[in-house]
């Protein structure tokens, strides 16, 4: 973000704007601002988006800055800073109030009043018992019932997790279990903040842009506005391995020059064969990230998953096969090249589903990252396997 613009905004909207940027982007932008300037706009966001911000601020200025916080703020963002940022600890706001389970409505309102005045949220009310959480109870019950009224027979229960629980693990509840909260609580079950929808869809939108560099074989640290010495130095290793694998499959292609040249119409339908093959894979190999990422599948139970694929790609490889096969022979007035052009379709898309399934999996088991370099890989496999059958096919039909 350029720093004019960026002065150009208000001071109530500095401080998203900035959320919204990538993390280096906002670490450059943190840089250049004065401590003042980030204490300005740091009055108008939430403790964990301060915190989440802070945390992109050099470490010598930090501490200053967090020191001339208002004492509510800065004894919410210290709470928070001290946790681990991947996990739901980490990941939590302190936008709550307890009550008790023998409170009124009326007790409720006053402590609700209290923190409005404090932070001017409306909080979630969390009901204890002997310090430990009971349940939830929502905000339209206030309006429902007499002040005198109790509040234990509305209590409603409320998904909880252990400080600790891994980023993922936490994703994963919102999604098995659509609550708008998760209640975390620390190792004496005593509660210690919520995690909202809003912190759920803000880690997302993290690992998308971090899958999405990914994909591309681009570091995630790298930036629009990026000089050309550090997207070099970000791409040019994945650019080798890809050339590596490109030589790889012409290697194939190489065998089968003689081919080739008595039969030049085949030239025209390698990149179709080809290009099938990559797409299907890449469109598994999506499937299957995202189910690695919610445990959702792993290597030692994933032979079913890869057995579907491979069906559905022989599916595909019919339909899209039956396609082609049509095209060649009208166009070329050649059914056999029609018919090896479609075997071969189903074919790469069978070995699509297959690798497109089985190498994310295995990069999991080995600790990597399945969406980083697996593209690769399963596209030198649909290449070279995909290559190997049509112009086999050709030289022994043609």
């Amino acid at each position: 973000m350029n720093l004019s613009l960026f002065h150009d905004l208000s001071i109530g909207r500095q401080g998203a704007a900035i959320l919204d940027l990538p993390m280096r982007t906002r670490t450059i932008l943190l840089k250049k601002l004065s401590d003042a300037e980030i204490l300005a706009f740091l009055k108008y966001v939430d403790p964990d988006e301060a915190s989440e911000l802070l945390r992109s601020v050099p470490v010598h200025r930090r501490e200053p800055i967090i020191k001339q916080l208002s004492a509510e703020m800065k004894m919410k963002v210290e709470r928070l800073m001290s946790f681990h940022p991947h996990v739901a600890s980490g990941m939590m706001d302190l936008n709550y109030v307890q009550v008790a389970k023998r409170s009124t409505y009326k007790d409720v309102a006053e402590d609700l009043i209290r923190h409005e005045k404090l932070t001017g949220k409306f909080p979630v009310i969390l009901v204890v018992e002997d310090g430990l959480l009971v349940g939830e109870i929502h905000g339209h019950d206030l309006v429902l019932h007499k002040p005198e009224d109790k509040i234990s027979l509305d209590v409603k229960s409320v998904q909880t997790a252990r400080f600790d629980l891994p980023e993922r693990d936490v994703l994963r509840m919102f999604k098995h279990h659509p609550h708008t909260r998760i209640v975390v609580l620390d190792e004496d079950e005593s509660i210690i903040g919520v995690v909202f929808t809003d912190d759920i869809l803000r880690v997302i939108h993290a690992q998308d842009t971090h899958s999405l560099y990914d994909f591309a074989g681009v570091r995630q640290e790298e930036d629009v506005h990026d000089p050309v010495s550090v997207k070099v130095k970000s791409r040019w290793l994945w650019l080798v391995i890809n050339l590596g694998t490109a030589f790889l499959a012409a290697s194939v292609v190489g065998l089968f020059s003689e081919t080739i040249s008595k039969t030049v119409i085949l030239a025209a339908f390698m990149p179709i064969v080809a290009g099938m093959g990559g797409n299907a894979a890449t469109q598994t190999l999506a499937v299957m990230v995202r189910g690695l990422a919610t445990k959702e599948v792993e290597l030692a139970t994933g032979w079913g998953v890869i057995k579907n694929e491979i069906k559905a790609g022989f599916i595909n490889g019919m339909i899209t096969g039956s396609i082609v096969s049509i095209i060649a022979t009208i166009f070329n007035q050649n059914p056999v090249l029609g018919l090896i052009t479609g075997i071969a379709m189903v074919f790469n898309l069978m070995v699509a589903g297959c690798f497109g399934s089985l190498i994310p999996m295995i990069m999991e088991r080995l600790g990597k990252d399945p969406a980083t370099s697996a593209t690769i890989f399963i596209t030198t496999c649909t290449d070279v396997l995909g290559f190997f059958v049509f112009l086999g096919l050709a030289s022994v039909l043609l």
